[in-house]
């Protein structure tokens, strides 16, 4: 009789992911948000800029699913003007597209992201996540 261990072939965990991030998706997502504002005018933004979403995005909800720790890779790529307009986005998918974040939600880990590299968001920024989604987790997570 032998003893040993069994290890399943792919473990299920937070930190693994079945999809991965779509550099090029991540791209449109960009250049609509940073199309339809100026980066400086983060007031300016109505909450009507998702309403004609083309449909490779709007079918890119599984987004707002992946794991932190994936997301926290990922913002290495993106310079920091880039994570606030991916910031803005997902706050806005989640409000207006109904993409379900939550404590999960893209924001918390971009937001990290920017306070790693010493470059937090600021007063302006947070005033406009919390005027513009009800996740009561954003921008920080459950604290």
């Amino acid at each position: 009789m032998s003893v040993g261990a069994w290890e399943p072939a792919k473990q299920a965990s937070n930190d693994q992911s079945r999809e991965k991030i779509d550099p090029t998706l991540l791209t449109q997502i960009l250049e609509l948000v940073e199309g339809s504002s100026a980066p400086e005018s983060s007031h300016a933004q109505e909450n009507t800029e998702l309403a004609e979403l083309p449909e490779t995005l709007r079918s890119a909800s599984w987004l707002a699913g992946l794991p932190a720790a994936q997301w926290l890779e990922e913002a290495a790529n993106w310079e920091p003007e880039q994570l606030w307009a991916l910031i803005r986005f997902f706050t806005l998918a989640e409000a207006q597209l109904d993409w379900q974040g939550g404590a999960e939600s893209p924001v918390i880990p971009l937001a990290k992201s920017l306070r790693r590299r010493k470059a937090p968001l600021s007063r302006e920024q947070l005033l406009w996540i919390r005027g513009n989604s009800d996740n009561r987790y954003l921008p920080y997570g459950p604290l």
